[in-house]
């Protein structure tokens, strides 16, 4: 066990208090700490785990298409070496298990394998998590939305124009931050999490900032510019006041700052508002340049190269909704009533949006399994 403390370029994964209690020899302390894991059948997968998601210099370097200096590769195969002799110890209590696949043999080839993993997945918390919420640091969203595009129906022209704009985004070609804006309900923000399920693969990764924290926005363009991957930085049912220092703020990171457009960043933003700036007509009113007051509050949107409108649905665009989410359910009911309690859903519930659309489909599924009759 004792091998595991020469560890350099994997020592981070010490700091596991299992690892670091199997690398002192604890016995005690060990065996609790891995019950509580459930890993008593199974350590080598828990310490494959903790190598491969750790970060450090030769996964970073991997992650971002890079050859790590001959004396990290050097440093790194020799604590795979230090891993596969610690485990060559006659186990009490508990149960080595089989190495994954990409670690067997913790030799070179593993090396090799882990390389091109990297390369194709990035590292660290990355491999973990595909969103995070930021505020002052990362903490990563254990339970993300799942939605997929084909979950997501209408709006076909409008999901055209923002997968275009990330398909860009992920292949490194020129791309523009985006405004989303229009009617509560009518999926801006499932689009945003959809399209970053659907690259998740290519290692593209959301970042969700609070319209609080905007001031903090230009500190984390800078620590995600250094990571390895793709981000979207979230902004949701945003607004904000005309006399908001964070209007400033947006604007510079919208491409307006000497730090320029980060080729790993791409800003989005959702709004039920077209012009995302409250105006104060007693301030435009006092103003001596109203016009030029104006101007400045109307920049802050067109610092969005794209902007798509999610209009709200009229009768029919509502109902061909309805009627593909109850496809998709499999749903019993003919559809000629799922229509007409579809339109009474929409009218007890203040309107017809991709939102209610869904509700209404949920509650009839659930009425239809429980062979319940449906009231409304």
């Amino acid at each position: 066990m004792k091998t595991l403390q020469t560890l350099t370029v994997l020592a981070g994964i010490l700091n596991d208090p299992l690892i670091q209690a199997y690398s002192q020899e604890d016995a005690i302390s060990f065996l609790r700490k891995l019950y509580e894991r459930g890993a008593e059948e199974g350590f080598a997968a828990y310490l494959a785990n903790a190598v491969l998601t750790n970060a450090n210099a030769f996964s970073r370097a991997c992650a971002a298409g890079k050859n790590s200096s001959e004396f990290v590769r050097r440093a790194y195969l020799d604590d795979l070496k230090a891993i596969s002799a610690a485990m060559e110890e006659e186990p009490h209590g508990f149960a080595y298990g089989e190495t994954p696949s990409l670690l067997a043999g913790w030799d070179e080839a593993a090396m090799l394998r882990l390389k091109s993993y990297y390369a194709q997945n990035g590292c660290g918390i990355w491999l973990s998590h595909t969103a995070f919420r930021y505020n002052g640091t990362l903490q990563p969203i254990l339970t993300p939305s799942e939605v997929t595009l084909s979950d997501l129906k209408g709006y076909e022209s409008e999901k055209a124009e923002i997968e275009d704009n990330f398909d860009n985004f992920v292949r490194g070609l020129p791309y523009s931050d985006m405004l989303l804006y229009g009617d509560r309900g009518t999926g801006k923000s499932s689009t945003v999490h959809a399209m970053v399920n659907r690259y998740a693969a290519q290692k593209l990764r959301l970042v969700e900032i609070d319209k609080e924290n905007i001031l903090s926005l230009p500190r984390l363009r800078a620590l995600l510019a250094a990571e390895p991957m793709k981000f979207v930085i979230f902004i949701d049912d945003f607004s904000l006041r005309e006399e908001d220092d964070r209007v400033s703020t947006l604007k510079a990171a919208l491409q307006g700052s000497m730090e320029g457009h980060a080729g790993n960043v791409m800003i989005v933003a959702t709004s039920n508002r077209r012009h995302i700036v409250e105006e104060n007509f007693g301030t435009r009113k006092d103003s001596v340049h109203a016009g030029d007051s104006e101007e400045e509050l109307l920049s802050l949107s067109d610092r969005f190269g794209i902007t798509v409108l999610f209009a709200s649905t009229g009768k029919k665009e509502y109902l061909s909704i309805v009627e593909a989410l109850a496809a998709d359910a499999d749903l019993h009911t003919p559809t000629e009533q799922i229509d007409l309690l579809a339109e009474r859903w929409a009218l007890l519930r203040g309107g017809r949006s991709p939102r209610r659309a869904r509700q209404f489909i949920g509650y009839l599924l659930a009425c239809e399994r429980k062979g319940k009759p449906v009231e409304l």
